[in-house]
């Protein structure tokens, strides 16, 4: 059941504040890995590669848990779990250079690799864990 954010937690996703996300590995091990967030229409959104673990992982089990944690102020934490609702190649391009811009400053993502294909996940949160 999808959980409505308070005002605190978007802002907190839409600053360029690092996330943590953890997925399920197939043994049931936590992996857990840094990530940019976005948040749109009451959507989670974090930007990947094909062939990623964590792609792998959440098309396995779309159960994920993420922290972020406002970089200005270490204590202020949100801490949700959620599901995948969608995977998609959609603007995933453009995503990821609004992603570059709101947190490098650059126009253009300069990490990509030859023939990368990008995706977005879209997170609906399902239980607000903390935000302090």
């Amino acid at each position: 059941m999808a959980v409505q954010l308070p005002e605190k937690a978007k802002a907190l996703l839409l600053a360029p504040n690092i996330a943590n996300i953890a997925t399920i590995m197939p043994n049931g091990a936590p992996h857990v890995v840094p990530v940019w967030v976005d948040y749109e229409d009451g959507y989670v959104l974090i930007n990947t590669a094909e062939g990623r673990q964590k792609l792998k992982n959440i098309r396995r089990d779309p159960r994920v848990g993420m922290d972020v944690v406002d970089r200005q102020d270490v204590y202020a934490v949100l801490a949700l779990r959620g599901h995948v609702v969608e995977i998609t190649r959609d603007g995933a391009d453009a995503h990821i250079d609004k992603l570059a811009k709101k947190y490098l400053g650059q126009d253009k993502y300069p990490f990509r690799s030859p023939g990368e294909q990008r995706v977005i996940i879209r997170i609906e949160p399902d239980r607000l864990l903390g935000m302090n």
